[in-house]
C-alpha cells in the first residue's frame, strides 16, 4: 500500500513533529490513518505533513541562493533557478565569446557580497591583461581558465546571467517579458572588454551570484567538494551503486539535491528524474531494488543530456516532461491525464505523480 501522499494544510489530532532522515523535519498532527509499514522505504510521516529543512550556510554544498534566500529559517527559492543546463549554456557562450582572447579592460562594481569580500580594484588587477585559455564547468559552477592564476570562478545563483552585446539572453519562466537591450545591462557586476573590442557582462539582480578567484579551481573549495557531474563524469553503474550505499538512509529527493552527490541537479531536474524513473520522492535509498538503481541512473543521465542538447531552451524540452506542467498552482495533469501533486521535501516544492511513482 505504501504511504499516503503528503499534503499541506491543517492536520487532525494533537500537533507533533517527527524527525526524518538527513535533517528533514515532518511537521503535522496525528499519525496518518495508514502509516507506511516499511519505515526503511519511507521516512516516518504524520498526516498533513510538510517536509522542511533549515537553510544553513554551507558554500561547499549548497547554492548561494539557498544560503541567502532565507526567511524565518525556512527556504524560499525560485522555481526557475539556473541548474546544470543553464550553466552549460553559459559555459558554451563564454567559450564562443572570450576563449582565445585577452582581457584589455575590466569594470567591476564594488559589491563585497557578489565578489566574496574582494573590492573592485582587486578584481580588476586579477583580470586585466589576462588571456582566456578555456571555459570550464562542474555542476553549477563555471570558471575561466586564464594564462596564469588565479582563475575566475562564477556561480549564477538565482538570477545571474552572462550577457554579450546584441545577444538573446536565456529566458527562464520567471524572467521579465521585456528583454533589457541596454548596454551595459542593468545589474551588471562585472564587464570585460576583449582585444577584439567585444564585451561580456556578468549580471546579478538579486546579488545571489558569486564571483570567486582560485589558483586551482577543481582542487579548492567550493568545487572540490562537489559530487559527480551527470553530463561530464557520470559514474559507472557499479560506482553509482557504491555511492548510493554510502547514503542508504537518505531520502531520494533530498539526495538528488545534495551537490556533494550529484553536482548541478536542482529542483526541477530532481523531480523529472524521479518521474521518469517512476520512484516516489519520499523513498529512502536503501529501499531501492537493483533494477530501480539502474533506472534512476539512466533517468538522471538522460534528462541532463536532453536538457543540454536543447541548450536549456524550455520550449525544446520533450512535450511529455513533467517540466511543462509542474508549475501550476492548482493540481495539474500529465499528458496521460495522471494527477500531479505537490509536497515539500528538503525545503523545496516537489512535483510528483502518485499514480506512477512508487
Amino acid at each position: 500500500a505504501g504511504a499516503p501522499p503528503l499534503r499541506g494544510g491543517a492536520a487532525a489530532g494533537a500537533a507533533g513533529v517527527g524527525r526524518g532522515p538527513r535533517g528533514i523535519v515532518f511537521r503535522g498532527g496525528g499519525f496518518a490513518s495508514n502509516p507506511p509499514e516499511n519505515t526503511a522505504r519511507y521516512p516516518r510521516i504524520r498526516k498533513g505533513a510538510i517536509a522542511k529543512t533549515q537553510c544553513k550556510p554551507n558554500s561547499a554544498t549548497q547554492d548561494a541562493t539557498s544560503n541567502a534566500a532565507r526567511s524565518g529559517g525556512r527556504c524560499y527559492a525560485s522555481r526557475t533557478m539556473p541548474e546544470l543546463p543553464e550553466a552549460e549554456h553559459t559555459r558554451r557562450l563564454l567559450e564562443d565569446v572570450v576563449v582565445g582572447k585577452t582581457i584589455v579592460s575590466v569594470v567591476a562594481e564594488d559589491d563585497s557580497i557578489v565578489f566574496d569580500r574582494l573590492g573592485a580594484r582587486g578584481v580588476e588587477e586579477r583580470l586585466g591583461g589576462r588571456r582566456v585559455c578555456a571555459a570550464r564547468r562542474h555542476g553549477k559552477y563555471l570558471w575561466l581558465e586564464l594564462d596564469q592564476g588565479p582563475h575566475l570562478v562564477l556561480h549564477l545563483g538565482m538570477t545571474g546571467t552572462v550577457r554579450t552585446e546584441n545577444d538573446a539572453p536565456l529566458q527562464l519562466s520567471s524572467s521579465p517579458k521585456h528583454v533589457d537591450r541596454s548596454w551595459p545591462p542593468r545589474f551588471t557586476k562585472l564587464r570585460l572588454t576583449l582585444d577584439d573590442d567585444s564585451q561580456v557582462a556578468f549580471t546579478s539582480a538579486r546579488r545571489l551570484a558569486r564571483v570567486l578567484f582560485r589558483e586551482d579551481p577543481t582542487a579548492e573549495r567550493p568545487i572540490s567538494r562537489l559530487g559527480f557531474d551527470p553530463l561530464i563524469d557520470m559514474p559507472s553503474l557499479a560506482e553509482f551503486q557504491s555511492r548510493l550505499k554510502r547514503r542508504r538512509r537518505a531520502v531520494l529527493k533530498a539526495l538528488l539535491l545534495d551537490q556533494t552527490f550529484a553536482a548541478g541537479v536542482g529542483n526541477w531536474i530532481a523531480d523529472e528524474v524521479l518521474f521518469r524513473a517512476k520512484l516516489d520522492p519520499r523513498r529512502r535509498v536503501e529501499s531501492l531494488s537493483d533494477g530501480e538503481v539502474v533506472e534512476l541512473r539512466r533517468a538522471l543521465r538522460s534528462i541532463v543530456v536532453a536538457a543540454v542538447k536543447a541548450n536549456a531552451r524550455a520550449a525544446a524540452y520533450p512535450k511529455g516532461w513533467l517540466f511543462h506542467r509542474r508549475w501550476r498552482k492548482k493540481q495539474g495533469q500529465t499528458v496521460d491525464g495522471e494527477a500531479i501533486e505537490h509536497l515539500e521535501i528538503a525545503g523545496r516544492t516537489t512535483a510528483w505523480v502518485p499514480d506512477r511513482q512508487r
